[in-house]
């Protein structure tokens, strides 16, 4: 097997294990700290996608329109948790399900109307074109690598956030008891309305990036949002440190799966056989490996402190 093409495939891993995080570690401290199922998170990646398109459109710049998008989803998020999200957190989970599935529909509708049902399309920045020479003869697509940076830069960001600031400890403080919080003075909708545009801003900036890699179209966050939630129960449901762990590990698993196993059965079975198994038990690995981290620890590979 060309060691190349190895390890281009598992930069292409982390890289889409980067995205996931981003994604993962907006909505898992929303479960963790409001308890709250969004199943429009997704629709909120798609909003950044679309808002830093329609931006780099309008200013003829990829990063001034990423600058305007990211603001611009935050007040997104904030305003569907005002409006549509507050009264749910005492709610079952099944009513939480249901309303959040509601809020896909009215934004795909939202998305249709206001840029249409085709896809659109942003190319990469040019500071950003070309490729990087990670090893002689290895070439790597430079956005690419940017969005590692970005994603282990986001991480860093925020465990220092959650572990280092007066509002981390009171993220911390709101996930294991929001009650007592609450009792103590704590503004605790101020705290769930930060906390919730933050997850909204994280989404957003999932698809800004995305943006230039795959197509922008109304419905891109559904599937993106199922493999999330994969990230989170192999990961730990309110662990951040779960959420890039498993989004790595899913990253990894899905790209390397996708590039390889139908190679490697190959050398196994028939051609015609490895051609027609190999493309569907690729896409079935992440679960396969769900299912494995849940039948040796049902909570995750890290969970959340009180949740253990």
């Amino acid at each position: 097997m060309n060691a190349a093409l190895v390890l281009e495939q598992t930069l292409n891993g982390l890289q889409y294990g980067v995205m996931l995080f981003l994604m993962a570690a907006g909505l898992t401290l929303v479960f963790g700290i409001m308890n709250l199922v969004n199943l429009a998170h997704g629709s909120l990646y798609m909003v950044g996608a679309y808002l830093a398109t329609a931006f780099a459109h309008w200013t003829g710049s990829f990063f001034l329109g990423a600058v305007l998008a990211l603001p611009a989803t935050l007040l997104v998020g904030v305003g569907v948790e005002v409006i549509a999200l507050r009264t749910l957190y005492e709610r079952d989970h099944l009513d939480q399900v249901l309303a959040t599935f509601g809020l896909i529909l009215f934004f795909n509708e939202l998305i249709a109307i206001l840029w249409g049902r085709a896809a659109i399309y942003t190319s990469v920045p040019p500071l950003l074109g070309g490729h990087l020479r990670v090893l002689p003869g290895v070439p790597y697509p430079t956005y690419r690598a940017a969005i590692i940076v970005v994603g282990v830069a986001v991480a860093i960001l925020l465990w220092v956030l959650v572990t280092r600031t007066r509002l981390g400890m009171l993220i911390r403080a709101g996930a294991s008891n929001r009650t007592m919080v609450g009792a103590l003075g704590v503004n605790i909708r101020l705290l769930d309305t930060l906390v919730f545009g933050l997850g909204a801003a994280l989404a957003g900036l999932a698809g800004l990036i995305a943006g230039p890699i795959y197509s922008v179209q109304p419905g891109m966050g559904e599937e993106i949002l199922i493999q999330v939630f994969v990230v989170i129960v192999i990961g730990g449901i309110g662990s951040i440190r779960g959420a890039v762990v498993g989004a790595v590990v899913v990253g990894m698993v899905d790209t390397l799966g996708r590039a390889f196993l139908k190679p490697v059965l190959s050398t196994v079975v028939s051609a015609p056989a490895a051609d027609k198994a190999g493309p569907a038990l690729a896409s079935m690995l992440i679960y396969l490996l769900m299912a494995a981290v849940l039948f040796f620890r049902p909570e995750g590979l890290f969970p959340a402190r009180g949740r253990s």
